[in-house]
């Protein structure tokens, strides 16, 4: 299942009907909007962790409460949880990455920039709800043992493993893996990469 998926079956599949509700957008939209977001911050999460940021990534997936924004659009859109939807993709995307996103979002979709910088961050806190609802601190906790023990070469020994489908006697993370594996991984996902990463 990829990250993409996975938010279409957010709160029984009416998710980001209810967050495009919460601001302002229609289904359609929403929908649009989605499909060419989601790819492309699973790309850059799975960019990030290939390049030895996991460890950052791990992190901003700790904590249980944030499974909340995964199940409840209207935390997802609140001001806290916009807030932390944009940590979280400026963490994958670098300063200002929402900016950026949303500005190539708002060409290709042609959907006001206004509406797409309300919709993208409360995206991002709910895909990071997701994410976090997949890779529960249980499995955080036990990669993290790994690391402080330096067994497997530590965490930037278990970055192939982990991509490659996991380590013997490793923690199972393999749901993280392929949520990062982002669908429609084309040329519309690699031409917004190029222009983020400029």
């Amino acid at each position: 299942m990829s990250l993409l998926q996975l938010l279409q079956q957010a709160q029984n599949g009416q998710g980001l009907s209810a967050l495009a509700e919460k601001v302002g957008l229609d289904q359609a939209q929403a929908g649009d909007l989605t499909n060419l977001l989601a790819p492309v911050i699973g790309k850059a999460a799975k960019q990030q962790a290939e390049s030895g940021g996991l460890e950052s990534i791990l992190g901003a997936l700790k904590g249980e409460a944030q499974a909340g924004m995964f199940d409840d659009a209207a935390q997802a859109a609140s001001p806290e949880g916009a807030a932390q939807g944009a940590s979280f993709l400026n963490g994958l995307l670098g300063d200002n990455g929402t900016n950026a996103l949303a500005e190539q979002a708002a060409e290709r979709t042609g959907i006001d920039m206004s509406q797409i910088m309300a919709f993208l961050p409360a995206l991002g806190a709910m895909a990071q709800g997701g994410l976090q609802k997949q890779v529960p601190d249980a499995s955080i906790d036990a990669l993290q043992a790994v690391q402080s023990q330096g067994a497997g070469g530590g965490l930037m020994g278990l970055v192939g493993g982990l991509l490659g489908g996991g380590k013997e006697g490793g923690p199972d993370l393999s749901a993280l893996t392929s949520l990062l594996d982002a669908d429609g991984d084309g040329s519309v996902v690699d031409d917004i990469m190029a222009k983020l990463t400029k």
